[in-house]
């Protein structure tokens, strides 16, 4: 399959046969350059594949990222018209090309790498050129005639790569945050499935890995669920600070180029076309070059995944064992653990999904430097920014389902054992401060240490407490919630 691209004013209708492949010739300010015949994409697209062999991952591994380009050159071909700059006609097969994009056609034809310099401009140049090409089509021309609809002069009409590339991937990150928070949700009402079923087991809680009080695998496992809750909230606060676009500012803010009320319309058709609300960048200077809601939002991914990390680092350290680990809990057995210990299985999806939220606190590390590597009047590094962000949005997204499907949703507790470690305990004894004080209590611990006894045993046999009392404080039920302690 051979990728496409498109640029330029001006193309040569040239077609050429070499190795069984029909190529057209497209111009641009280099010059000229061959494209293959059946693409939609032209000359800078075709430059952008030439230049930047970088990364594996391209523009159409992203269908949420082409889908938001396209609902951008709708909208700014639409206001156009509205405003008398660009021919009707043109703006209709413009709008209709682009609604053919958003059902998902041409998506092979959005080809570049996702790190690439210029600040974008392939990514933009990409979008012009296949739009343009197709509303050729629509139109009864041919790919390249661009005399009738060009990439530049009217599907990029009042627009720069400065405001509508950032645009169209602010839209991307929502679209992608609801895939995130749909993977997020599911797997807190998994962990809230577990609370249920676990409520009525009895088991160790430790602080800083040591023995501390008692409590029920259902609190710990909601718990998690409530712990994940709070990064829904989180994550829509930093959504809305990406709805605020500067589309309209064209090169720097100015809007050189672009018609009074074309960034407000814009924006409104933007929102129209898309069902998302948006609203324009109060001072558009400022807007083109911040990267502040990307800083935000890469936050909140970076935050989500060092709770996931700890959530996940917690259930390998209860599921270890079997003989010779905590053994609190069993994980589905998902693949052999290893190539030369017989019976070893390894808590493999907890590990990649540890693995993940480091690439996601990396890929964070990242934003952070490119949004400040920017200068003067545009951040160039946005690139990485987009990829970093992406890329996190996708693993977050895909991971979160695989825990929850080949991991939590299976996971049984070992009551009994549980239950024992409990009883064999000295934790507990910290449940009779109430009874017989600090002092005491640490004195029959400390001699349960010594001497291997039970707390319990030495309680009776100091006398510090009846049989009924002493029954009734260490109930492990009544020690894993609130009560009034009877004096």
């Amino acid at each position: 399959m051979f990728y496409l691209c498109l640029t330029s004013t001006k193309t040569t209708e040239i077609y050429t046969q070499m190795s069984d492949v029909k190529y057209r010739v497209e111009s641009d300010l280099l010059g000229e350059l061959k494209v293959p015949a059946d693409a939609y994409y032209g000359v800078q697209t075709q430059r952008a594949l030439d230049n930047y062999k970088i990364s594996t991952t391209r523009m159409c591994h992203y269908p949420e990222y082409i889908i938001a380009m396209a609902y951008v050159k709708m909208a700014a071909a639409a206001a156009n018209a509205e405003l008398g700059v660009l021919d009707r006609k043109i703006a209709d097969a413009i709008i209709d090309a682009c609604k053919e994009i958003v059902d998902g056609k041409l998506h092979d034809q959005f080809p570049v790498d996702m790190m690439q310099g210029g600040a974008g401009t392939s990514v933009n140049m990409n979008a012009n050129e296949v739009i343009a090409n197709r509303a050729l089509e629509l139109m009864g021309h041919k790919k390249g005639e661009y005399q009738f609809c060009s990439p530049n002069d009217h599907v990029n009409c009042a627009q720069s790569t400065n405001d509508a590339y950032p645009t169209a991937f602010r839209y991307t990150f929502v679209r992608m945050n609801r895939h995130l928070e749909r993977a997020l949700k599911d797997l807190i009402s998994a962990f809230r499935a577990k609370g249920e079923e676990f409520s009525d087991i009895i088991k160790m809680g430790r602080t800083q890995l040591q023995d501390a009080v008692p409590m029920t695998s259902g609190q710990e496992f909601n718990a998690f669920a409530n712990n994940l809750e709070e990064e829904i909230a989180n994550l829509e606060r930093n959504v809305v600070l990406l709805k605020e676009i500067n589309m309209g500012g064209t090169a720097i803010g100015t809007g050189l180029n672009a018609v009074p009320g074309f960034a407000e319309l814009c924006t409104r058709r933007l929102s129209e076309f898309s069902g998302d609300s948006f609203e324009k960048a109060p001072d558009l200077v400022e807007a083109t070059p911040d990267t502040g809601a990307y800083v935000s939002y890469s936050a909140a991914l970076k935050r989500l995944a060092v709770k996931l990390s700890k959530i996940c680092n917690d259930l390998r350290l209860m599921a270890s064992g079997p003989r010779c680990g905590l053994h609190e809990i069993n994980l589905p057995p998902m693949a052999p653990g290893s190539s030369i210990m017989p019976g070893k299985v390894n808590p493999v999806i907890p590990e990649v999904t540890n693995q993940v939220c480091f690439k996601v606190i990396g890929n964070d590390t990242t934003v952070a430097f490119a949004a400040e590597a920017g200068q003067l009047q545009l951040n160039v590094m946005e690139p990485v920014i987009v990829q970093s962000i992406l890329e996190s949005q996708t693993w977050l997204t895909n991971v979160m389902d695989t825990l929850r499907t080949r991991c939590i949703d299976g996971i049984t507790v070992n009551a009994e054992h549980c239950y024992k470690m409990v009883k064999n305990s000295i934790g507990i004894v910290t449940a009779l401060n109430p009874y017989i004080g600090y002092k005491t209590s640490t004195k029959v611990a400390k001699e349960a240490l010594e001497t291997g006894g039970s707390v319990y045993d030495l309680v009776l046999e100091h006398g510090y407490m009846t049989k009924e009392k002493l029954d009734e404080a260490l109930d492990p039920k009544a020690m894993t919630a609130s009560h009034e302690f009877l004096k």
